[in-house]
């Protein structure tokens, strides 16, 4: 049997934070979208739940932000770290030039169901849940839609305009053949969390020992924890048994001691293998990669979602009227590219720089670390903290809202 066909102009695949924030923003600007989301809610763990100022400032700007910090979040004003004996502190969001002036930590399912609900005010805002992009439709040298499987079975969607947003292991990157550069990650994280008490610091931070780290974020009622091992370390970590991982952990936060008896065992601790990647090229004819489909980043200072929600925003306004009125062109595609490819790059060898430098010589080491000099820096001068904080909070090139919103 022939499957379903549909036809749209714009067909995102993905309905993480890069497609959600496209849909939203084409269908408000009067562009008929069709966004497809392979699973049946958003209600999965142990994803990118911090909102920076960067993205609480679009908020602002779309009207949005009162009813947005209704919803339950934490709020992060400064970052510290621990580095064997010494305490920096990194990053202060104070100063930002921004309406809020800080970190939320937010369940990222929570944003995505904001912004679907938003979304579903406009016409022409189609989200098709438990519908799963699987291979490109090329006619004419040019993509013109995808085959999906959908709860009714197999459908056909048309469109002027494909948009992969499905992640760093994209079907639509991999179909389109386009070329990978691996920029490559020395770390991998074991997520996992324990219940938080009034008693304990309300401050997100790091801990840095010989061969060991650990980033603890506020969730209000629990703290979610990464706990950074070598690249592909999980088995040796493993080997050394489960109550060596714990002590390793207490080792760290001594406060936890007394309620690491909530993680079971390795089923309660989640492996993240962290990629750092990027096409060459983003996009062909009729098809443009975004986010983490595009560019895979490091959890380092939790930017990813942020750097993917500025891609959105960029490729809404230049390309909602073009869409409208149906002349989407390679230029226009490859305009989005080069407006993106410089903040994407820049975080990326900040993360790479990082990684090199700081985690795989801390991992690696058996003596107790000592923070690097230009770290002290932010100790000694505390104007400095604005600049990491300029750097994570909006990123070099932070995008506003231009597209319109269409008469009702």
């Amino acid at each position: 049997m022939a499957p379903t066909t549909i036809t749209t102009t714009c067909c995102i695949a993905g309905g993480g934070p890069a497609g959600m924030m496209l849909g939203f923003l084409l269908a408000r600007a009067g562009v008929k979208v069709a966004i497809l989301e392979k699973h049946a809610d958003f209600l999965r763990d142990f994803r990118g739940d911090t909102i920076h100022p960067s993205t609480l400032e679009l908020m602002h700007e779309l009207g949005l932000l009162d009813a947005f910090l209704k919803l339950p979040h934490s709020r992060v004003t400064q970052l510290s770290g621990q580095v064997g004996a010494a305490t920096i502190h990194l990053a202060d969001f104070s100063h930002l030039p921004t309406h809020c002036k800080f970190i939320a930590l937010m369940p990222q399912w929570d944003f995505l169901d904001f912004l679907a609900a938003h979304g579903k005010q406009y016409p022409g805002f189609d989200l098709r849940m438990r519908t799963e992009a699987t291979d490109l439709i090329e006619e004419g040298g040019r993509v013109a839609g995808v085959r999906a499987t959908s709860p009714d079975g197999e459908i056909e969607i048309r469109a002027d305009l494909v948009v992969g947003c499905d992640g760093r292991h994209s079907t639509l990157r991999e179909r389109a053949r386009f070329a990978v550069e691996d920029i490559g990650a020395p770390i991998d994280i074991l997520w996992f969390r324990v219940s938080r008490r009034e008693s304990d610091t309300a401050e997100t931070f790091g801990h840095m020992e010989a061969g060991m780290m650990l980033v603890m974020l506020n969730r209000n009622d629990y703290w979610q924890c990464a706990y950074v091992i070598p690249k592909g370390g999980i088995d040796r970590v493993k080997a050394k048994g489960f109550p060596a991982f714990l002590e390793a952990v207490v080792s760290m936060s001594p406060f936890l001691r007394d309620r690491l008896g909530e993680i079971n065992g390795w089923d309660d601790v989640k492996l993240l293998t962290v990629a750092v990647d990027r096409l060459t090229r983003w996009h062909k004819p009729g098809l443009l990669c975004i986010g983490d489909a595009a560019h895979a980043m490091s959890p380092i200072g939790g930017v990813g979602i942020n750097l993917a929600i500025q891609d959105a925003v960029a490729a809404a306004n230049i390309l909602a009227r073009p869409l409208k009125e149906g002349r989407v062109t390679e230029a226009l595609l490859d305009s989005v590219q080069q407006r993106r490819t410089m903040p994407m790059r820049v975080i990326q060898w900040i993360q790479v720089q990082i990684q090199n430098r700081v985690l795989s010589r801390v991992l690696a080491g058996a003596e107790r670390p000592k923070p690097p000099f230009v770290a002290k820096l932010f100790n000694w001068f505390p104007a400095l903290r604005r600049i990491p904080a300029r750097i994570i909070g909006m990123g070099p090139r932070p995008e506003h809202v231009r597209t319109p919103k269409a008469a009702s």
